[in-house]
């Protein structure tokens, strides 16, 4: 156990996640005025912490292995794959997960039918996981 916490490579990567989440903790207090502890685990938001962890882990496995290895080289195309999806997948999901909340409200009204809603910030907008992206990448150059 204590070989992973002196892994700088995953390091990296946990602290760009965590300082991620407190910062979108820290952002949905000041416009909540309360404190959610499902922040600190829930998907979607700004930044994306989803970002900010493999562009952390890229960035680190660059610097540490090399910018020409084929570890930074998965770990690059990984990275693309999760942001790709989280801003792209992920957010359709949770447009659809509006719309039919929306329509299982209506036919509540009229019928009294007790559906769960469904989540609907899923995904992120491509600045958010431009700005994740760049968190990480930050955090990977002061680690």
């Amino acid at each position: 156990m204590s070989s992973i916490l002196q892994n700088r490579v995953f390091l990296s990567a946990l602290f760009a996640w965590l300082i991620a989440q407190c910062i979108k903790v820290s952002v949905g207090v000041i416009q909540k005025k309360k404190f959610d502890f499902r922040w600190l685990l829930d998907t979607g938001g700004m930044p994306s912490s989803h970002s900010s962890a493999v562009s952390a882990l890229a960035t680190s496995v660059g610097m540490t292995l090399g910018f020409d290895s084929p570890f930074f080289g998965v770990t690059l195309v990984f990275a693309f794959i999760v942001m790709f999806d989280a801003q792209g997948m992920r957010r359709s999901v949770g447009k659809q997960a509006v719309i039919l909340n929306r329509i299982v409200e209506d036919i509540q009204i009229g019928k009294k039918i007790k559906e769960e809603r469904l989540k609907e910030l899923l995904g992120h907008t491509p600045f958010e996981v431009l700005a994740g992206a760049t968190l990480g990448i930050i955090i990977a150059l002061l680690l």
